[in-house]
């Protein structure tokens, strides 16, 4: 054979091999994408049909009380017989009503929700598989981490679900939710894993698991499932008002299980508690320190006699590893010291001076703290009211305030100080100003509730008022009362 055709030959041969190992390599990526296909569920009807009767809707009504006017007309704002007038208004009490859901975790009918779910009820009812209704009592709450224990009041055997393991599902893997959302009890979604260890400012403890699975409305303290039909979230929060945008969070179980066997066990929580205020660690702050980056949680202040204090901590120590467990973001170690057992001595190593020091605390209870106590006093202070009806607290405008954010003087209204998730105005953010409703002067709280009132015994059922926002803009807002 020819030079020439020999060297053909051998180009011909060398360029069939490739295509050899392409044809191979195409085959292994197309059995690759149709082995992970066959990981998709083709239904999730038998799940489903499994998990159904562990997962409860949840139905309460609280009383709440509003003055009305017994006068068929009303003074104008301002008018020096307005305040006179109020003093005969005539309270009236009515029965509000809220709904979500719950999953059973014992067969005695032990059952597990959201606080806020259950927060100020007079009345709980619990309806299982959308068939029995049954009255439940509470066993325990915690506001902080806004999970809540019930007991249904029967002799009755029920089917409980099980924990499974949070810290092992990944982003991407499917989820399934099942609860009650707009009182369509029985509703089952699917979605995934979106993200881990969201905060979004509702609780103090705070690692969500973020879903797309959809999630509404009476969704609150229901389960989110994985594949194996283990609880790995309790569906806390939606991310939009109206409803679902794919965005929701669910407390995940591991961060769950311990405050919920405290709360059947104790009736409350027991906390681990160190005394000090923390602060995120910037880059600089790093850099001055002279750590080699950004981690940590850096000591603000440490209360006096508190475990850290005792221990030798100091302000300006930056916490490095707790127990063992490093800490990465300042956010995780409050997480992780409240989940340790009141009483337990932990070593923990502080970074000071450019040098790393161990320091061994005994963690004291934060529930029982001076720290605490003062924490639940501001809260309560006397000078704020609750709205009942919004599901806001709010406090009145003072001359400071105005002064402060230099409003007009003759400006009146009521502060708000706090907005609950499921308010029907918490699109509105802290320290917007409430100064009109239904085109009507607001001076008191007084005024606020009469309004309210007047519009819930109309038959629009809708409000408007008009609020100063943080940067003192006026706006008209649209409320929806029920």
């Amino acid at each position: 054979m020819p030079l020439l055709g020999l060297l053909l030959f051998g180009q011909l041969k060398i360029k069939m091999k490739k295509i050899k190992i392409i044809f191979l390599a195409f085959l292994v990526f197309n059995f690759s994408i149709f082995a992970n296909a066959k990981n998709t569920p083709e239904s999730f009807a038998d799940l489903a049909e499994k998990l159904m009767p562990s997962v409860v809707n949840i139905s309460t009504t609280q009383t709440v009380v509003t003055n009305v006017n017994p006068f068929p007309f009303e003074f104008p704002p301002g008018s020096p017989f307005e305040d006179m007038f109020k003093e005969f208004g005539t309270p009236q009490k009515r029965k509000a009503s809220a709904l979500g859901s719950g999953f059973i975790i014992d067969a005695k009918g032990i059952v597990v929700t959201n606080n806020h779910v259950i927060k100020g009820a007079d009345d709980i009812m619990v309806t299982v598989n959308g068939e029995k209704e049954y009255e439940a009592k509470i066993i325990g709450s915690d506001p902080l981490s806004d999970l809540a224990v019930l007991e249904i009041q029967s002799k009755d055997k029920f089917i409980p679900v099980k924990f499974g393991n949070s810290d092992k599902a990944r982003i991407g893997d499917w989820v399934l939710a099942i609860g009650n959302p707009f009182g369509f009890g029985g509703t089952v979604t699917s979605g995934i894993i979106s993200a881990r260890n969201r905060s979004i400012g509702l609780a103090r403890y705070e690692d969500y698991i973020q879903t797309d699975a959809s999630i509404n409305q009476g969704n609150s303290g229901g389960p989110l499932f994985d594949m194996n039909g283990d609880v790995i979230g309790i569906n806390t929060a939606i991310l939009g008002r109206e409803g679902s945008i794919g965005i929701g969070f669910a407390i995940p179980s591991n961060s769950a299980k311990k405050v919920i066997s405290q709360l059947i066990e104790f009736g409350e929580t027991k906390r681990g508690w160190l005394g000090v205020r923390i602060q995120i660690v910037t880059k600089e702050i790093a850099d001055v320190e002279k750590l080699d980056k950004p981690r940590g949680a850096l000591i603000a202040s440490v209360a006096k006699n508190s475990p850290s204090d005792k221990a030798g901590i100091k302000a300006g120590d930056i916490i490095l590893e707790f127990d063992g467990t490093l800490i990465k973001e300042m956010k995780e170690l409050p997480r992780i010291v409240a989940q340790t057992e009141v009483g337990k001595t932990v070593k923990v190593k502080v970074w000071r001076n450019g040098k790393e020091i161990t320091k061994k605390i005994t963690l004291g209870r934060l529930e029982t703290s001076e720290d605490f106590k003062a924490e639940k006093k501001e809260k309560t202070d006397p000078n704020i009211s609750e709205i009942k009806n919004l599901k806001i607290s709010v406090r009145v405008l003072s001359k400071k305030d105005i002064e402060d954010r230099n409003l007009p003087k003759d400006s009146s209204g009521l502060i708000i100080t706090n907005i609950q998730q499921d308010s029907p105005i918490n699109f509105l953010k802290v320290n917007n100003i409430i100064i009109e409703a239904q085109k009507k002067k607001i001076r008191s709280v007084k005024d606020f509730e009469k309004i309210i009132s007047d519009v819930l015994q109309s038959n629009e059922k809708t409000m408007l008022i008009a609020i100063y926002n943080n940067q003192n803009q006026r706006r008209y807002i649209g409320v929806k009362l029920d």
